[in-house]
């Protein structure tokens, strides 16, 4: 069978049904794994749910099973605009879940007040979403799907890990969150104990967590972790105390681990790929699996700007999005700047140049290198430059030379650039490890934007109404959001900067990294100058078309000088 979870999404599924039932019985939702043959490969476990008197429904993933959709977009295809999007597909496992859910709560053989949900490792995952999320889910037994973000990121078993293994962290969760969210319902957490993607030790630290609240509900017999030797599979331990914590908790009956029967993987037993194929190799014309990733979640439109109370309202909206779902990550309490002299000199102006380093977040120092045009007792502007990934030496100064004499400038390497760069072939695994921990690249550069501009304004000599941002290429896209958060940026010069957020990126990792989670359901980098109004903007080149709009909003509102297209710094 199959069923439609949203206008041409369609969901292959095998449905398995006990013989003889006389009254509606409880139900199994089995959510697949990473198998390529997927409701095939899994089908035992169907089969002996059924034998034991569950309606089962086993329902296959977009990426594998008949229809090969995507799973591995910043995996392996560089679609990090993904995070920008908000989008992962296991929000669209999730959905279809939930939706294999309102099927069987149809069905006239199923009880709905005796559903469970229970897969194996990307099942494991979907297993824990479904359980938090969806109130029918009366018991849960995620395997191999467990494991704290710390371990992922520090043993580095992220790599290993499908983009459908982790939400979008928008609201910082870990794992034992969404336990939080099941307590007190019954959970049996399945792992092994020598898993490659789950360390043992973060696993039992997750359940430790997880019992805590269960505590809280007074109910500690209502969750159990089962470890099992071996790697990232299955164990006869591991399913012999599911089938029985299904059997207790959903029919009533206790049948202990050691009489509740194995799974048959006798080849006798199986049914093959074809004998348990859904479309025979013609699926609905219309199905969209393959390009879900595509409208699932909605991108903002452009508003229509017309006056000053749609753009008030606009910017306000925008703001407040990012703060609580794009840049949520910021500190609450920001450390102290601590900051110290590195190096001075009297060359090159009346103060010379200074180089200055500051703490913007616990575990980092960074370096601004500050060229004083004008004595402290003459508060003169200050324009912070913002040096690029890469970049050769001298390139931010000559970009920026021929900025008039009136202007302090400042050069600051943000995290990941200069002295704290790391090597190209991480970044592919630190752009994937960051966004499970609710931040990306590019928004720990815009905390560190924001924390050099009120370092830069603590120093004497600084003219705090005249402080500009300059940045190049991908930076442009940092120093934007930066100016917006900041609210007392004065002059932007941007040259190229990114023409979109809402677009691919290298395979590999490498190149410009400019996603910011969840950003494309508010605006776009290229939307962001016109809500900047009325500070002045310079570009040091023709920005990209899109960038249209956020002129056109300058000149609906009055100060069309003030969004300036040049072709080198010393016109401005």
């Amino acid at each position: 069978m199959y069923y439609q979870s949203l206008p041409g999404l369609y969901v292959p599924a095998n449905l398995y049904i006990p013989d003889n039932l006389e009254q509606p019985a409880p139900a199994i939702l089995y959510v697949c794994g990473h198998s390529r043959t997927q409701k095939a490969h899994y089908q035992a476990h169907a089969r002996r749910f059924a034998e034991l008197g569950f309606v089962t429904l086993i329902i296959e993933t977009i990426q594998w099973g008949e229809v090969r959709g995507e799973h591995w977009g910043c995996y392996s295809n560089g679609w990090f605009h993904w995070y920008s999007k908000g989008y992962t597909p296991g929000g669209v496992e999730l959905w279809n879940s939930i939706r294999g859910l309102d099927l069987l709560a149809q069905r006239s053989d199923v009880d709905e007040e005796r559903m469970g949900v229970t897969g194996i490792s990307g099942g494991g995952a979907y297993t824990w979403y479904v359980a938090a999320i969806d109130p029918r889910i009366k018991a849960a037994a995620p395997v191999c799907g467990t494991g704290t973000v710390e371990s992922h990121v520090h043993q580095r078993t992220v790599d290993g890990h499908c983009d459908c293994m982790m939400p979008v962290n928008t609201y910082l969760i870990d794992v034992h969150d969404m336990g939080a969210l099941v307590a007190p319902k019954p959970l049996l957490i399945a792992s092994a104990r020598r898993d490659g993607l789950f360390s043992v030790e973060s696993i039992r630290e997750s359940y430790n967590q997880m019992k805590n609240i269960y505590n809280l509900y007074e109910h500690p017999e209502n969750i159990e972790l089962v470890e099992t030797p071996g790697g990232h599979s299955y164990h006869r331990r591991s399913r012999t105390k599911i089938f029985s914590f299904f059997l207790h908790h959903l029919a009533g009956k206790d049948v202990p681990p050691s009489q509740v029967g194995d799974i048959d993987t006798s080849g006798e037993a199986q049914l093959s790929v074809e004998e348990l194929s859904v479309y025979n190799g013609s699926p609905p014309p219309d199905d969209r699996t393959t390009t879900i990733q595509e409208t699932f979640v909605k991108v903002a439109d452009p508003p229509a700007i017309t006056g000053k109370l749609e753009f008030d309202r606009q910017k306000n909206t925008v703001v407040d999005f990012l703060r609580t779902r794009t840049f949520r990550a910021f500190p609450d309490d920001p450390v102290p700047l601590d900051i110290r002299w590195e190096f001075r000199t009297r060359d090159g102006g009346p103060e010379g140049n200074h180089v200055y380093s500051f703490v913007p977040e616990e575990g980092w120092r960074l370096k601004m290198d500050v060229r004083w045009r004008h004595a402290p007792d003459q508060p003169a502007p200050v324009m912070l430059v913002l040096r690029s990934p890469g970049e050769e030496r001298w390139e931010s100064e000559s970009f920026i030379s021929d900025l008039d004499e009136e202007w302090n400038i400042a050069y600051l390497e943000v995290r990941g650039i200069g002295e704290t760069s790391w090597a190209p072939a991480l970044q592919w695994h630190i752009r994937r490890a960051a966004a499970w921990t609710g931040r990306t690249i590019a928004s720990m550069r815009v905390y560190d934007v924001l924390r050099a501009l009120e370092a830069l304004r603590s120093l004497g000599g600084i003219n705090v109404s005249r402080t500009g941002l300059a940045a190049r290429d991908e930076m442009g896209a940092i120093a934007l959001y930066a100016a917006l958060l900041d609210g007392n940026v004065s002059t932007l010069i941007l040259k190229n900067p990114p023409p979109t957020q809402n677009a691919p990126g290298n395979p590999n990792g490498r190149g410009p990294a400019i996603e910011m989670l969840n950003v494309l359901r508010v605006t776009d980098v290229w939307q962001v100058p016109g809500l900047l109004f009325p500070t002045e903007l310079v570009f040091a080149d023709t920005p990209p078309e899109r960038y249209e709009w956020s002129q056109e909003v300058y000149r609906t509102l009055g100060q069309p000088a003030k969004f300036r297209i040049i072709y080198t710094v010393s016109e401005y």
